[in-house]
């Protein structure tokens, strides 16, 4: 039976260590089936060093195993690989690899000269990797021995108590996931799972999701993303650290100083906000402002909901910034994710405060001109659009011919609602300046979101009168509209069943048929009167919607856009992949083994002969030396999850049975109900431990970065 093994070697700079020590192999052994083996080196150690700590090694081991993500841990487990040695000559592995006594030569019955356990080791190796190990060879006289390519070979692997050397070797190089840098993911990693089920999926596709695949490419993705982790704990057992003069340096010193004053920056101006916030908070529990509470909660709806939020990402934005889940970090995608969340929520803030700030100076520099702006748009609005239109409705609008007495009924009732509320408007023109100024502060003090809130409200608050005018109007088409659709099933010998939603059959009287006729002739020639009152106030209050929903879905944008994932991207766009690909470099016949070893030769004696006895031609394995490479995600992948997510309200059903309400006096939606951040339970502390969370939050992040 063929033998594939796949290495992954990671890519190293060029050593200048003395060539004739080994190099020990640390990783895991990905093993799918009795002929398919991974093979994932995490790093390379000294042999030298190893002996000098190998009294530690089983708890470097265990500690390594302990913070690898779970998934992992449950399918593979880090450990001691094999080795790599420096071939002197183009022939074998001298002397020195093979009789040096402090190296490895002796494992249990087999006599292959590589598998020598230090007595530091022997425990570790008997419950570890008793069943794979692999040794490389580098067949040049170079000084480049930690690097894998065409002059590299496996030399032989033990595999499951076997000696192989014969079998395909597929060796991919990567580049070392590091936290800040890259790492390697098989799909779109940002991604939200899809909340509807999919379309039925015909049997063959379904057979095949069920079979195992051959090489499970998520534990190898998986492992190569902890290795970075994997080495910085063993370099912290087998590395002293030692003070040095850099650290004592003034750029460290300056940076050092630059952190501090912005965390104690950032963590006043968050603990003033917090401050603030708390006050409110508490002034509203108290029972002589509970009433002023509840009725702005009615009134200002919508910057009710936007303050939360701002409230609440205020209050806890220090905490998301803190690290807590150590398996996390141990994975570089995992880390990557988890620090995309933690920053995602300051970032959307900074942006917010920072928009809100320009647009509020803006407001504060131009108040003049901005009320003169509204008194005048208000009049026009007033006089040629509302005023002019139900004077021009009461008339013959287009042609029409409607019902005078109706028509002028609807349109005095209009035009008085209209005047009274005029006349209240210009009695409260002088708060506009004020409101003004109101909307600029909170633009200045809690950003753009809770100022544009403030403005669907006053926006609301000041077409009342439209809002209730279309309420009228639309109560009484709904009704006219729904009269003669049981009228005309009356004509037709119908009744609605409401119980079953279907039109049943029933035999009505000559007395119900005169009496419909009677109403069914008056309401039908009072129809276009009221359909003409009844769209002009739908266009007008449906432009006032729309303007209402444009605002919100900004607000909705300026929540859902990843500020902090756009940055990234622009200057480190290894940080985003999206599946992986294999550029070959090298592809040959692998001569695993000179002539002269002993071992090779007992191996293949047997397979030798049963090849001569049946004509079978000999396949000699193949070496295959390939560079991991990735794909990235293009800026609208990394926008669309987002805002999926934000539109996951709203369907074409809603949109279709909206429209097709507006045709039977149904009243249109004033708000899209787009998807805002979550709230979160209200957090008290006392302000000085609030000061000191935020602060120690910064330090730690810029320590961990």
């Amino acid at each position: 039976m063929k033998r594939n093994c796949r290495i992954w070697f990671p890519k190293l700079l060029p050593s200048t260590d003395d060539s004739t020590h080994s190099r020990m192999l640390f990783g895991w052994f990905v093993s799918h089936s009795s002929s398919c083996l991974d093979v994932v080196v995490a790093f390379i150690s000294d042999e030298i060093s190893l002996c000098n700590g190998g009294s530690r090694l089983q708890d470097l081991l265990h500690e390594t195993n302990e913070k690898m993500p779970s998934n992992l841990r449950e399918k593979t487990t880090f450990t001691l690989l094999g080795r790599y040695d420096i071939c002197l000559n183009a022939n074998g592995i001298s002397s020195k690899i093979t009789t040096d006594k402090d190296s490895f030569c002796r494992y249990s019955s087999l006599s292959c000269g590589c598998h020598k356990v230090d007595g530091l080791l022997e425990g570790f190796r008997k419950d570890s990797v008793s069943s794979h190990w692999i040794h490389i060879v580098h067949d040049s006289s170079e000084r480049r021995i930690m690097e894998f390519d065409s002059s590299s070979r496996l030399h032989h692997i033990h595999w499951n108590g076997d000696i192989v050397s014969q079998c395909d070797v597929h060796v991919i190089v990567y580049d070392a996931p590091v936290f800040g840098s890259h790492h390697f993911s098989l799909s779109f990693w940002n991604s939200s799972p899809q909340s509807k089920a999919p379309v039925k999926k015909p049997n063959w596709v379904i057979d095949l999701h069920k079979r195992q695949p051959l090489n499970e490419m998520e534990t190898v993705i998986l492992s190569i993303n902890c290795a970075s982790a994997a080495k910085i704990a063993y370099k912290k057992l087998f590395t002293q650290l030692e003070t040095s003069s850099r650290n004592f340096s003034i750029s460290y010193l300056i940076s050092s100083l630059t952190w501090w004053l912005l965390a104690t920056i950032l963590s006043s101006s968050s603990s003033l906000y917090y401050s603030l916030i708390q006050l409110f908070y508490v002034l509203s529990s108290f029972p002589i402002f509970s009433w002023v509470h509840i009725a702005s909660r009615r009134i200002l709806k919508n910057t009710w909901i936007n303050f939360r939020v701002r409230s609440c990402q205020i209050l806890y934005w220090p905490i998301f910034l803190q690290e807590n889940d150590m398996t996390s970090i141990s994975c570089v995608e995992h880390a990557e994710k988890a620090a995309l969340q933690r920053h995602s929520t300051w970032s959307a803030m900074a942006v917010d405060l920072v928009l809100g700030n320009l647009i509020g100076l803006g407001l504060l520099f131009n108040t003049g001109s901005v009320c003169s702006w509204i008194f005048n748009f208000a009049k026009e609005f007033t006089n040629d659009i509302l005023r002019s239109g139900c004077l021009w409705l009461m008339g013959v609008p287009a042609g029409f011919k409607l019902n005078t007495e109706l028509a002028g009924v609807l349109g005095m009732v209009s035009l008085n609602v209209i005047q009274i509320w005029s006349t209240l408007w210009f009695f409260m023109a002088s708060f506009i300046f004020y409101l003004i100024r109101a909307i600029a502060i909170m633009g200045i003090t809690f950003g753009a979101t809770v100022s544009a809130a403030f403005v669907i409200d006053a926006i609301t608050f000041a077409t009342l009168h439209i809002t209730a005018l279309h309420w009228a109007i639309t109560l009484v088409y709904s009704h006219q509209i729904q009269a003669l659709a049981a009228l005309w099933r009356l004509f037709r010998g119908r009744k609605l069943n409401p119980l079953r939603q279907r039109l049943d059959s029933y035999g009505y009287t000559v007395k119900q048929h005169v009496v419909g006729s009677l109403l069914f002739t008056p309401l039908l020639l009072l129809l276009p009167t009221t359909s003409v009152f009844y769209i002009f106030f739908t266009i007008t209050s449906t432009t006032i919607n729309s303007i209402c929903m444009l605002i919100e879905f900004t607000i909705s944008i300026i929540h859902a856009t990843p500020y902090a994932e756009i940055m990234m991207w622009l200057f480190r766009r290894k940080r985003f992949p999206s599946g992986v690909w294999f550029e070959i470099e090298h592809y040959g016949k692998n001569v695993l083994n000179s002539s002269n070893d002993d071992f090779e030769d007992r191996s293949n004696t047997a397979s030798n002969s049963r090849r001569e006895e049946h004509n079978i031609p000999e396949k000699k394995p193949f070496l295959m030396v390939s560079n991991l490479r990735s794909n990235f995600l293009s800026i609208g992948q990394i926008l669309l999850p987002h805002y999926t997510t934000m539109f996951s309200g709203i369907s074409a059903s809603s949109l279709t049975t909206s429209a097709r309400g507006v045709l039977s006096g149904k009243r249109m939606p004033s708000k899209l109900g787009l998807d805002l951040p979550p709230s979160r339970p209200w957090m008290h502390m006392p302000l000085r431990q609030y000061w000191i969370l935020c602060h120690d939050s910064i330090i730690s992040s810029a320590g961990n970065g």
